[in-house]
C-alpha cells in the first residue's frame, strides 16, 4: 500500500503542535476518514487516545515521539516519512473490555489497551475478591489495588507494580496486585487471554475503590468484569528493527 494520504494528529503540547504544522506543510494533511494512515505526534498518552479514537476504523497508526514517554512511538523525523511508513512492520493489538457496577447499581463500560486497574480511594486498604471464569480464586485480597494488563500494557503500570513482562504476541494477560498486604506472598497470576476476570469490593462503602481503564476512571465501584475484546483490534506500525515485540523483549534486559 502506498500510504499517499496522511492524517496527522497531535498532543496539546507545543513541540507536538509545531511538528504537526511542519509535517502537514511538507506532506499534506488529509481528513482522518479519508487517510490511508494516521500519524500520531506525542507520547504514549496521545497514542492511547489515538488507538481508542480509530480502533473501529481499521486504519493503521504510525506514531512519532513528541512527548515525554514514547514506548509506543517511533523516533521523530520529518524526512522520508512515507518511505518509513511503507517499510514499517505491523503489530495488531487487542483491547480489554470492562464492565463496572458502582454502589448505586449503575453500569459503566470502557476499553483499555494497556490495563484495567482497581485502586483504593482513601487511606483504607481495599478488600477484594478475585474470580476467574466464574470460580473464586482468592477469597480476600487486602491491598492498594490490582490490575489486569495486556502484553502492550505489561511494560507500563504493570511493570512498575512488579508484574511480569509479556511477549507482545503472547495469548496472555497479567493479573498483578498493587502493594498487597494480605496474603503478602501472592504476586499475581499469568492468565490465558480468553479468561474472564471478576473483581469484587467486599467493603465498598467502608473501603471505596475506583476502576481505571486507560484514561477512563469510575469511582465507588462494587464489582468489575474484564475480558479481552476479540472483536476489536488496532493496527500499529513500527520502524524495522524497532518493532513493539523487540522493545518488549529488550525491556526484560534493562536494569
Amino acid at each position: 500500500m502506498e500510504f499517499r494520504r496522511l492524517a496527522f494528529v497531535a498532543a496539546e503540547v507545543p513541540q507536538a503542535r509545531r511538528a504537526l504544522n511542519r509535517l502537514a506543510k511538507i506532506h499534506g494533511q488529509s481528513a482522518p476518514e479519508d487517510a490511508d494512515v494516521i500519524v500520531a505526534l506525542g507520547g504514549d498518552g496521545l497514542m492511547l487516545q489515538t488507538l481508542h479514537r480509530f480502533m473501529s476504523s481499521g486504519k493503521a497508526i504510525y506514531g512519532m515521539n513528541r512527548g515525554s514517554v514514547g514506548f509506543l512511538m517511533n523516533d521523530y523525523s520529518e524526512k522520508g516519512l512515507r518511505e518509513r511508513i511503507r517499510a514499517a512492520e505491523l503489530t495488531m493489538v487487542r483491547p480489554l473490555k470492562m464492565s463496572a457496577v458502582d454502589q448505586s447499581g449503575s453500569i459503566h463500560k470502557a476499553m483499555a489497551f494497556n490495563e484495567v486497574s482497581f485502586l483504593r480511594q482513601t487511606h483504607q486498604t481495599a478488600s477484594l475478591r478475585i474470580s476467574i471464569d466464574g470460580h473464586v480464586r482468592l477469597d480476600e485480597l487486602k491491598c492498594d489495588g490490582i490490575l489486569l494488563a495486556t502484553p502492550v500494557g505489561s511494560t507500563a503500570y504493570n511493570l512498575s507494580a512488579y508484574g511480569p513482562i509479556l511477549p507482545i504476541n503472547s495469548p496472555l494477560l497479567a493479573l498483578t496486585p498493587i502493594s498487597p498486604f494480605r496474603p503478602r506472598r501472592w504476586r499475581g497470576a499469568i492468565l490465558p487471554h480468553q479468561a474472564r476476570v471478576t473483581i469484587e469490593s467486599l467493603e465498598c462503602e467502608k473501603r471505596p475503590v475506583a476502576v481505571v481503564a486507560d484514561h477512563v476512571e469510575v469511582r465507588h465501584i462494587r464489582k468489575v468484569e474484564i475480558a479481552e475484546d476479540r472483536k476489536r483490534s488496532a493496527r500499529l506500525l513500527f520502524d524495522p528493527g524497532h518493532s513493539l515485540a523487540e522493545r518488549v523483549l529488550a525491556e526484560q534486559f534493562r536494569f
